[in-house]
């Protein structure tokens, strides 16, 4: 192994295994509901992230929703979100995951909130619950974390360059010709210069934010200018193509708080509400792996969201994404339907794995019916536009 890869595997092992990473999630959910077509009798099983998306779901009013993830951390945050959801009033739950903090979080917390944890994520929020303290104007939970911490960075030399009019004024412009104007007018040479196209590709900023070397390096191989040209790209495509008005993945990160108006489905008082009313009991959090969760599952999955976290398994552990696929082979149902993402343009390392169907191998791709034209339709719509490629597959196994 080359030093660079163990000394940035040991860097991202670090980040992921002592640290929340994601305060939110960075998957665009409006291409999902319309992908996975939710229906009542769905048993639903996402990677947990942040659990915004779990609880989207959710308000789709499928049977279940599983939020799994090897990161109890992850799972800690979910877990207060949907102690919130039964315990808090709108306008507190507001404070505490829109606003990202909360007058007398500690007390609301221990008083309202703790008794609904499980003593891991307890012990957890015992020990964080400061990331919702309301005593500094700029604490908010959405600078806390290690995607939080990134954020705190960018705002922090947005702040320096004194560039934080522009960055308020683009989002709040009402139309794209707005932003455009914006963005062209000199916020973007400001934004894009050479520092940050220099931090941008370093393995250490990239940790902070959840994408591995070997994505990283997936993307300098497929895509045309490497990993900087695609972010490049994308911020560009985010803040001058694509409306920002509803963008609440940008806002929060730039801000440190959704607004009312531009923040994820759950926090919308009309969806808090239908949740509090009982879809909230639909959501059931498992710490494990996917595939430890797919055998142990007493009921078959009909959708099933890997996000991107087959990019990192396809070079560093292919034994693991070999063995979930056939724990989706085997404990999904049948025509259940799987949505991944990759930071790649390109994802050449599903369709060749192999597993065991009725006594015979199987190559994966013989399995999956892809809806291709369905996913290059919603793709260039993703308001987080920091994917490469999107995909929707059926699993015919019957």
């Amino acid at each position: 192994m080359r030093a660079g890869d163990w000394l940035s595997g040991a860097v991202f092992k670090f980040v992921h295994g002592n640290n929340l990473v994601y305060n939110q999630c960075w998957e665009d959910p409006r291409l999902d509901r319309v992908a996975l077509d939710l229906g009542p009798d769905d048993n639903v099983m996402v990677i947990t992230s942040a659990g915004c998306n779990a609880l989207d779901y959710a308000i789709c009013g499928p049977r279940n929703v599983h939020a799994v993830d090897m990161n109890p951390r992850q799972n800690a945050l979910l877990e207060l979100k949907l102690a919130g959801i039964r315990r808090l009033q709108y306008e507190q739950f507001f404070d505490m995951f829109g606003r990202g903090r909360m007058h007398g979080a500690a007390s609301v917390y221990t008083r309202e909130l703790r008794e609904d944890l499980s003593p891991w994520s307890r012990n957890y929020w015992d020990n964080h619950i400061h990331f919702f303290s309301n005593h500094s104007p700029g604490n908010s939970l959405y600078f806390h974390g290690t995607s939080g911490l990134a954020a705190k960075m960018v705002n922090v030399y947005v702040n320096r360059l004194g560039i934080r009019e522009g960055i308020d004024d683009i989002l709040a412009a009402k139309t794209v010709e707005e932003q455009q104007e914006i963005f062209y007018s000199g916020l973007w040479d400001q934004l894009w210069n050479r520092k940050v196209q220099w931090a941008v590709g370093r393995d250490s900023m990239l940790s902070l934010l959840g994408v591995p070397r070997a994505q990283r390096e997936y993307l300098e191989s497929t895509y045309n200018g490497g990993i900087s040209k695609f972010i490049e790209d994308c911020i560009e495509s985010v803040f001058a193509c694509l409306p920002l008005g509803d963008n609440y993945f940008w806002r929060v990160y730039l801000t440190g708080s959704y607004t009312k108006e531009c923040c994820p489905e759950y926090l919308k008082e009309e969806n808090f509400e239908a949740l509090k009313g009982g879809l909230v009991d639909n959501v059931h959090v498992h710490t494990n792996t996917v595939q430890g969760f797919l055998e142990s599952s007493g009921e078959p999955i009909t959708r099933l969201i890997l996000l991107d976290h087959m990019d990192w398994l396809s070079s560093h552990k292919k034994a693991w994404l070999w063995s979930e696929w056939q724990a989706i082979v085997d404990r999904a149902a049948p025509d259940a339907r799987i949505l991944w993402r990759s930071g790649g343009t390109k994802v050449d390392f599903v369709d060749p794995i192999e597993v065991n169907l009725a006594g015979q191998r199987v190559r994966i791709g013989e399995l999956l019916k892809y809806n291709q034209d369905l996913a290059n339709e919603l793709h260039p719509t993703d308001r987080v536009h920091t994917y490469g490629s999107f995909y929707i597959a059926d699993l015919a196994t019957a």
